[in-house]
């Protein structure tokens, strides 16, 4: 992607089912699960490196005894961070008691993170500072075992405001008001009551207090404690967490806006947030690894017991399509092909606007996400030469020579390595106010292939402020003098604020809303602009479930290619001397690719809950009223 969004988190949770004398005698080791987590967290390094988290629990100790470790950082290359300093300390203590090194029980007594449970966390932080008190996992802590609760999840919640006020009704304080923290403590608000009720009837049946722990273990409802935590969450997550005596969960919002993926064995339980990243580590079939269900939570009992239990009332499923376009890897097998198909779906569109002279066309793509889509691309331009070739063959059919034949079957696309991303440039820019300055230079060209007869074709997964483009893109393919110049983004136009997970949370910055506003402007229709606001500021104290979305009507007055049009000419600096054409998918195509996964609510504006339209009107406020400010 030429645009730099930031984006969805990633999680993964471990379960082993064995005691860790097995894997010693299996594996060769007793950090078996250590060396797993390592692999499961950078195979997702991809959905975060601004921080990681690592938090593990180790089962069935005796008292006094350390049974919750837990690491963070927000270094820069956070992942190596945190596992160089497990090992470091490992290696001390091998190093200092090498008695430990063949008794896997010693190790687990005193090794820190030589346990049976994992939950490891990647971010991207998308709300505010990269601080490491807002990497995950989060830690609650108490001295009952059952009451300790680690929670990392990959989610965003529209109505924290909501949640937070909520937490005050309980009676309790909550030290800041973000969707980690509330999400947390109503958790554990509801941890709390359930052991409470348990510890009664423990009692009630004559069990001392000490007995009553393990029964208490067996008996705890995890399912009932996240119906009730759940219930007025409004928002995408896929939330994992850990409860001290070793229960583990993961639960997904009933939209099924966030994935969450699972395998299980009589060895292993793994959740990830990707799919090939748990084909890849522990080496299993596609087939085996399963979705959890929307509004449903994977819980792992103590005793190694799995259940999949219904949390909440599934709504129509409305994955996040941004995933199969360009977050998750692009190694996942449905991904690929749909990847894929992205780029055949618009070929076309890209025929069309180069009047089908493939002859004189280069096909080329932005480094490195896009290049699948560009292999879909390449394949239907394929199809389209194939076809021409048939017909002229058979048109010249009766009097048909070697040479003739030899000359149609000669033909080829050309397609080329045209832009080379400066990686290391790249991650030097982190902050938007130094984007424009240094973004020209991200990318290099490749020269001496593109003629001033040429038209250039370039396929980007997707377009969300054009900063790239303007700045360095357009601007470095002009240098080539080709004779036009075709942008083509494998997902529609980006015209709504994401309230979900992704950084998109302004209107004001997405170049489809700012050709918009030009397009009432060269209409002289900006007096709708007035209107709309009028219409959303009479609904700020409406309830979600009343609110709608008026930003829908400013967008209806212009096709889709009435506002590719202004995107290309607002992109285009008066220097850049070929003609400039930027062509969108379509979002019945994008549904078409990517069937599965059909959540569009930054391409239409229909937001999977009833935050969602809260949202896109006050960040349209926000925009009216000159305010630079997030919408949730």
């Amino acid at each position: 992607m030429s645009d730099a969004i930031k984006h969805e988190c990633g999680i993964a949770l471990l379960r082993l089912k064995k005691p860790l004398d097995y894997y010693k005698q299996k594996y060769g080791t007793a950090f078996y699960g250590v060396e797993k987590m390592y692999l499961l967290l950078e195979k997702q390094h991809n959905r975060g490196q601004d921080g990681a988290g690592l938090a593990s629990i180790k089962l069935d100790v005796k008292p006094g005894q350390r049974y919750i470790s837990r690491i963070r950082s927000n270094h820069a290359q956070p992942i190596q961070d945190i596992f160089s300093q497990i090992n470091t300390r490992i290696n001390e203590e091998l190093v200092q008691h090498p008695e430990y090194r063949e008794d896997v029980a010693l190790q687990k007594e005193h090794i820190p993170y030589v346990g049976e449970v994992f939950l490891g966390h990647v971010r991207y932080g998308t709300f505010g500072k990269n601080s490491i008190e807002n990497v995950h996992p989060f830690l609650r802590q108490n001295n009952w075992m059952h009451r300790n609760l680690i929670v990392a999840g990959n989610f965003n919640m529209t109505n924290v405001k909501e949640l937070f006020d909520d937490l005050v009704r309980l009676g309790q304080h909550p030290k800041q008001m973000a969707d980690t923290v509330t999400v947390m403590e109503k958790i554990g608000h509801f941890l709390d009551d359930e052991v409470t009720d348990l510890y009664q009837q423990c009692k009630n049946e004559g069990f001392s207090k000490q007995e009553a722990s393990a029964v208490i273990a067996e008996r705890l409802d995890v399912a009932r404690i996240l119906k009730r935590a759940s219930k007025n969450w409004d928002g995408g997550y896929a939330m994992a967490g850990l409860i001290g005596h070793g229960d583990a969960f993961v639960t997904r919002d009933p939209a099924g806006i966030r994935p969450a993926y699972y395998y299980q064995d009589d060895e292993i339980v793994v959740v990830a947030s990707e799919r090939p990243v748990i084909q890849t580590v522990f080496n299993v079939p596609f087939d085996q690894i399963k979705e959890i269900t929307p509004g449903h939570a994977l819980i792992i009992k103590k005793n190694g017991t799995v259940l999949d239990e219904k949390v909440r009332e599934a709504s129509i499923k409305k994955a996040c399509s941004f995933e199969r376009i360009y977050f998750s890897r692009g190694s996942d097998a449905e991904i690929y092909q749909e990847r894929k198909e992205l780029g055949k779906l618009i070929m076309p569109e890209v025929l069309k606007a180069v009047d089908n002279d493939t002859d004189n066309t280069v096909f080329s793509y932005i480094p490195n996400t896009a290049e699948t889509s560009f292999f879909g691309m390449i394949e239907a331009a394929n199809d389209f030469l194939n076809q021409r070739k048939i017909a002229e063959i058979l048109q010249n059919k009766e009097n048909l020579s070697a040479e003739k034949l030899q000359e149609i079957l000669s033909v080829k696309l050309r397609s080329e390595k045209i832009a080379i991303k400066d990686v290391k440039l790249r991650t030097f820019i982190t902050e938007d106010s130094s984007r424009d300055d240094m973004v020209a230079h991200v990318y290099d060209v490749t020269y001496g292939v593109i003629k001033p007869t040429d038209n250039l074709v370039i396929i980007d997964d997707s377009i969300v402020r054009g900063t790239t483009l303007k700045k360095s893109i357009i601007k470095m393919m002009d240098r080539l003098n080709p004779k036009k110049i075709i942008i083509v983004s494998s997902a529609p136009q980006i015209r709504y604020p994401d309230c979900y997970g992704i950084d998109m949370a302004k209107l004001e910055t997405l170049v489809a809303f700012q050709a918009m506003l030009e397009l009432l402007k060269d209409t002289n229709k900006y007096h709708l602009v007035d209107e709309v606001y009028a219409k959303c500021k009479a609904q700020e104290h409406y309830s979600d479930s009343e609110i709608v979305n008026y930003v829908n009507e400013l967008y209806a007055q212009f096709t889709d290619e009435q506002i590719s049009d202004k995107i290309a000419e607002m992109l285009t600096e008066p220097s850049v001397k070929a003609e400039v054409k930027i062509i969108f998918q379509s979002v019945e195509n994008l549904h078409k690719a990517c069937p599965k996964n059909l959540g569009d609510w930054y391409f239409t504006g229909n937001y999977p809950t009833a935050g969602g339209n809260r949202v896109v009107n006050r960040a349209f406020m926000n925009f009216y009223e000159g305010k630079d400010a997030r919408a949730y």
